[in-house]
């Protein structure tokens, strides 16, 4: 199934990297097939399974326009800081936008993208300033402002506002809930109070955006008490498309059959590691661990196996 990635904009490894970087009356056309996928695996390993967050595509690219969902492609292949230099990064990004934008927009992109990674350079001396450090509710704003300057020398007024403009809403509204919570003046009414009343003037996209993990959470307690109820598969399929959509809820439905899959094949190894154990006990310690080796190995891809400790331990 495929899965998205991000990484934050102030990530430590990533900015210690950039630290080191040196600045058709006639018939209708066919149309045009789309690109082909990339492998996202053959550029880092990590990225395997992953497909870039950022729905920018070719078709839509007559014009360029900066906005969230292209930070979000940014942000992707950044994520791989530590697993390739930071030039190999870079050129993988402009390819990406080289295969979805027209070469106008692409050139536009490639542009952006250096003024970013500028962004992010000046971001390694945002977290060495001393007044940045720490908790506290003046450090966080602090952060926050010198972030905000930093934006000021790359970026137009509606790029910020196009790239960063949710993600700020999202941050200032976090800010004065932590300083809300932290205020020895306010007591615990008031502190109620206040937090309603930032509850109240939220935004409906970011209102909705913060119930989303809760909505999931109450849907998934249901669909796990219509289980021991006796409800089929169908059946929660039926709830879920009715409370989000039947895409959401065919992807939770792929979610369960893959765990479903994973844990028989876990309860299976068990089995059979618990019997190849005992009927072996006679052997040393070295000799019975190469038993369990060979039976892992056949069992279990490199990066599966990987994930056996924690289950061996349930198992035990």
């Amino acid at each position: 199934m495929a899965k998205t990635r991000l990484v934050l904009a102030g990530g430590a490894v990533l900015l210690a990297a950039l630290a080191g970087l040196s600045m058709q009356s006639s018939p209708e056309p066919e149309a045009q097939a789309p690109p082909a996928p990339a492998d996202y695996f053959a550029f880092v390993r990590s990225l395997e399974g992953t497909v870039p967050d950022g729905r920018i595509e070719a078709s839509a690219a007559a014009e360029f326009v900066a906005g969230v969902e292209l930070v979000q492609l940014f942000d992707y292949f950044l994520s791989a800081t530590g697993e390739k230099p930071l030039d190999a990064i870079r050129a993988e990004i402009e390819r990406e936008l080289e295969r979805r934008l027209k070469p106008d927009g692409a050139a536009e992109a490639k542009r952006l993208l250096g003024r970013y990674l500028a962004y992010k350079l000046d971001l390694v001396e945002v977290e060495k300033n001393a007044q940045a450090a720490g908790a506290s509710t003046h450090a966080i704003r602090t952060r926050f402002e010198l972030m905000q300057e930093a934006r000021r020398r790359h970026f137009s007024e509606r790029e910020i506002q196009a790239m960063f403009g949710a993600s700020d809403a999202s941050d200032l509204d976090a800010i004065a809930r932590i300083e809300i919570s932290q205020d020895a003046r306010l007591s615990e009414a008031q502190k109620r109070e206040r937090l309603a009343q930032l509850d109240a003037a939220l935004p409906p996209a970011v209102r909705e955006a913060r119930e989303e993990p809760l909505k999931i959470m109450r849907l998934e307690d249901a669909a796990q008490k219509m289980r021991a109820q006796g409800a089929s598969e169908d059946d929660i399929y039926r709830m879920r498309a009715a409370a989000l959509s039947p895409e959401a809820a065919a992807r939770m439905a792929e979610v369960d059959r893959e765990e479903h899959e994973w844990r028989t094949r876990i309860g299976a190894y068990l089995a059979e590691r618990d019997r190849l154990l005992g009927a072996n006990a006679g052997l040393s310690d070295g000799e019975r661990q190469a038993l369990l080796a060979q039976l892992q190995q056949a069992r279990f891809t490199a990066d599966e196996r990987r994930r056996l400790p924690a289950y061996e331990m349930d198992g035990r």
